[in-house]
């Protein structure tokens, strides 16, 4: 079994996800993690989650969404929307300065936040990095030292080494998507090839970032297989072996969804 740990099934036409989720069961994918990216959005997640037996989500405010006119949410209140028996994170959250659809003043106190509600709710928080890994990094370390220790994971990696390794050193995980497949993305499979094996995750980001050789084409949960195939090339181990262990890695971050 696949488990797709970072998807948007809110993000499609309605009409069109039971197909979705059956695709992806049928290529062998058995659990998805369907992920909030702002306050209003929990409702859906938290419905998809429990309108489908292999689906799970998270609660939480994405980085370019942390300016918004709304607000950010306080700790407490991260951590109010992930009471539900199928939300199993806080996420995403994190820092985009790629994009900087919001201010980095906001997005480094968002992700606080959201560092805080993942060690005050005991669930792992999904993190968004991209183009900030000194903060990142900096942020996390500075959390840890200030306040405790948390669960978190880097998802859609695409960061430097010095990022993957440090987080890993922290207790944390790296997953890697469609990304991981791409021609020019020699840099990311040298990350996946070096990390431990315990602590290696895959998913799609779908609808985004659909992998070789769906490239171009709209994402699905369903499609993970494809990154795994790579990051079992990569690694130089079997399909069935990354399956079976980016499954046990799931498990033993995502506790409540054992």
């Amino acid at each position: 079994m696949l488990i797709d740990s970072h998807c948007h099934l809110d993000y499609y036409v309605e009409a069109e996800i039971e197909d979705i989720v059956a695709r992806a069961r049928a290529a062998g994918v058995g659990r998805m993690v369907t992920i909030g990216t702002r306050v209003q959005q929990a409702a859906a997640v938290k419905a998809l989650a429990g309108r489908f037996p292999d689906v799970w989500g998270t609660v939480g405010v994405h980085p370019h969404n942390a300016g918004e006119e709304e607000g950010m949410p306080t700790v407490e209140e991260i951590a109010a929307l992930a009471d539900h028996r199928k939300v199993i994170g806080i996420g995403e959250a994190g820092l985009d300065y790629f994009y900087d659809k919001a201010p980095r003043e906001a997005q480094q106190e968002g992700f606080r936040r959201h560092i805080r509600a993942a060690r005050l709710t005991g669930l792992p928080l999904a993190i968004h990095a991209r183009q900030a890994d000194e903060d990142i990094l900096a942020i996390l370390q500075e959390e840890r030292e200030s306040g405790g220790s948390y669960d978190f994971l880097l998802h859609c990696f695409s960061s430097g080494a010095e990022l993957a390794r440090q987080a890993v050193a922290m207790g944390g995980y790296v997953s890697f998507s469609g990304i991981l497949t791409f021609p020019k993305s020699p840099e990311i499979r040298a990350v996946a090839a070096e990390l431990p094996a315990d602590r290696i995750l895959v998913e799609t980001d779908s609808p985004y970032l659909a992998p070789v050789p769906l490239r171009g084409k709209r994402c699905e949960p369903g499609y993970v297989t494809h990154t795994a195939r790579v990051l079992a090339e990569t690694r130089g181990v079997s399909q069935a072996e990354i399956e079976a262990t980016t499954t046990e890695n799931f498990f033993r971050l995502f506790k409540k969804a054992a």
